[in-house]
């Protein structure tokens, strides 16, 4: 059913959702992301879940984050948030960190790393 999708070719659920903890695992341990770790709620038990269910969507598998909660609307619930180039930095450094470990094909991961840049990017709400 979720042939040939990213989400099918980085191994599925369980590889989406290692890959959204990872992602949380390292903006929970990396220094350089501590500024952007301060505006999620704690604990996030609850974001990691949200995070896994909108990736499994959005990598093409599943929309589980749709069938619980509608359209995500990114941009519209960021938008509370000061987002700005150092945090989307910070954001894709640890992405970029999740995307090593977890997807072992380099250009489906170069692939996956410029799709979340551009997502990242569109994030972006002030100077």
């Amino acid at each position: 059913m979720y042939q040939n999708t990213p989400y099918q070719q980085i191994g599925g659920e369980q590889a989406v959702n290692k890959l959204a903890n990872r992602f949380y695992d390292y903006m929970e341990t990396d220094v350089r992301a501590s500024e952007l770790l301060k505006i999620h709620p704690q604990p996030m038990d609850s974001i990691r879940e949200r995070f896994f269910e909108f990736l499994s969507g959005w990598l093409g598998g599943p929309p589980l984050f749709e069938q619980k909660y509608g359209h995500p609307r990114l941009r519209a619930r960021h938008l509370p948030f000061k987002i700005d180039t150092r945090q989307r930095d910070m954001w894709m450094l640890c992405m970029s960190q999740a995307l090593d470990e977890v997807v072992s094909d380099k250009l489906l991961r170069q692939q996956l790393h410029a799709s979340f840049h551009q997502l990242a990017t569109h994030m972006i709400n002030t100077d």
